[in-house]
């Protein structure tokens, strides 16, 4: 059964507007896949150029930072002490050793440990006096020279290992235009195939997604060649592993759905069996009172004929009422908090005349708090009036049916009555379409209770048939599942009885 839930009624969009645009599932699997395989791709592709620049860059300083290394290592070895004076003796020009490049301009200095030059390029910035005095290795590190980059390699050298705390700084400097070319070489180089491979990836991928979703084509088209009336299963080992779920629910619901169908044309099939037994009743009492010439008789054939007049409206209306009740009433019926008082009373008192002609003692009782649920108000009053009616109907004459209700952490109601009462082996049968429990002499169509709890369970409850107190006649108990709303206190709860 579906759960009941509140649902309130649409509104209609004016003739001739826009209907409004869903929100939900993608309308194209196809589409929602390539759009999560080409988003990713499009969002790491600029990454992925600016991870390519970083290595482009670092792949460029490698060996011109060793050719800057041996250059310091060179001008260290070129560096002495004369008559306690730092001297640098080059073989040949230094213009012509550190500035031969064409591309780029090349920077040399030696300074002592105060920054002061004592040959070369002053341009170049001093290192900072925390600096480590000892060490062996090529330092290297970035800096401007009239605001032009480049890139520096140093050392502290001891030229007189007589004096070792005498230091003086070799540096050598370069401008970036060979390593910057080489990284716009590499980038180049590795980019440009990328222009041609992306869009061969992009329809690739469209042809492989397009052979891959063949198969629900195949399966749509299966699907819709189907007869009207074939609700045979789809067999999930013709479908790829993926949709077998799918497929598997797609059986389960058409075998669902055959068995709702064979459900109804068996009740359909009951009821006209139902209805042809009191029209052929009424047939034949009218045909008698057609030909009866006594005045008493005939009185009596009428009354007979109104008596199963009624049953037959009777009937009619319990199986109008199992419609509705069989019916989406999510769709159809406003969810809303019902009393449940009120419609007991309401019910009563529609059916006090019946149980007046029976000389039958109807009452209702109310508790200590006015009982309240979420549910349908139509379909509540069908099922208490049902329930009310069965125990009139099922009761001798002279005897009594209280209807009561009460909160015991969840709402109940409940129908007393002093007939009598069901066998225990039939209390569970008694639920079944057009079923009689045999030996009662009562007339009826046997839809009363099976309208109950098919209502019963739509608003999530339970019916439970017991014997009285005493063991006679039989209690029905509809419990309403624990409710969210808050039970007022009733002013007075008594036993109202009605005649």
């Amino acid at each position: 059964m579906l759960p009941l839930r509140r649902k309130s009624r649409p509104e209609r969009s004016p003739r001739g507007a826009n209907p409004p645009r869903k929100s939900g599932p993608p309308n194209s699997l196809f589409g929602e896949i390539l759009d999560w395989m080409l988003a990713p791709l499009l969002f790491l592709w600029p990454i992925s150029i600016i991870v390519t620049h970083n290595v482009a860059d670092s792949i460029a300083n490698q060996p011109y930072d060793l050719a800057l290394a041996d250059g310091v290592r060179a001008l260290a070895r070129l560096v002495e002490v004369e008559d306690g004076d730092v001297v640098v003796r080059f073989p040949a020009p230094p213009r012509a050793l550190f500035r031969a490049d064409q591309d780029d301009v090349v920077y040399y200095q030696v300074a002592d440990v105060n920054g002061v030059t004592v040959s070369g390029d002053a341009e170049i910035p001093p290192m900072p006096t925390s600096s480590a005095l000892d060490g062996e290795d090529v330092q290297l590190r970035d800096a401007m020279i009239h605001g032009e980059e480049v890139r520096i390699a140093w050392r502290f050298v001891r030229p007189d290992p007589a004096q070792a705390d005498r230091f003086v700084l070799v540096q050598v400097a370069e401008t970036r235009n060979k390593r910057t070319d080489l990284a716009s070489r590499v980038v180049t180089g590795v980019l440009l195939p990328q222009f041609a491979i992306i869009p061969l990836a992009v329809v690739l991928v469209w042809v492989g997604l397009s052979r891959g979703i063949a198969p629900l084509n195949r399966l749509q088209s299966l699907i819709r060649r189907r007869r009207p009336t074939d609700l045979s299963p789809v067999e999930p080992s013709s479908v790829p592993e993926e949709v077998r779920p799918l497929i598997i629910a797609y059986n389960d619901m058409m075998a669902r759905l055959e068995e709702n169908l064979q459900a109804q044309q068996r009740f359909i099939a009951d009821a006209a069996h139902q209805m042809r037994t009191p029209l052929t009743g009424l047939k034949m009492q009218t045909d008698l009172a057609m030909h009866e010439t006594d005045p008493d008789q005939l009185r009596q054939s009428l009354t007979r004929i109104a008596e199963s007049t009624d049953r037959a409206a009777h009937l009619i209306n319990q199986l109008l009422s199992l419609a509705r009740a069989e019916a989406s009433f999510e769709k159809l019926y406003a969810v809303e908090t019902v009393d449940v008082d009120a419609i007991v009373r309401e019910v009563a008192l529609e059916l006090y005349p019946r149980a007046q002609a029976k000389q039958i003692d109807l009452g209702v009782e109310a508790g200590d708090q006015a009982l309240r649920v979420e549910g349908n108000p139509v379909l509540l009053r069908e099922m208490l009036k049902n329930l009310v009616d069965n125990a009139i109907k099922y009761t001798p004459r002279g005897g009594s049916v209280t209807a009561r209700t009460r909160y015991a952490g969840s709402p109940v109601f409940e129908v007393e009555d002093s007939g009598p009462g069901i066998p225990e082996a039939d209390r569970e049968r008694v639920f079944e379409r057009f079923y009689r429990v045999l030996g009662s002499g009562v007339d009826g169509s046997g839809l009363g209770l099976p309208i109950v709890r098919e209502i019963a369970e739509l608003h999530r409850g339970t019916v439970t048939l017991d014997a009285g107190p005493g063991g006679r006649g039989t209690l029905a108990r509809v419990v309403f599942p624990r409710s969210h709303l808050q039970p007022p206190a009733r002013v007075q709860g008594d036993h109202d009885a009605l005649g």
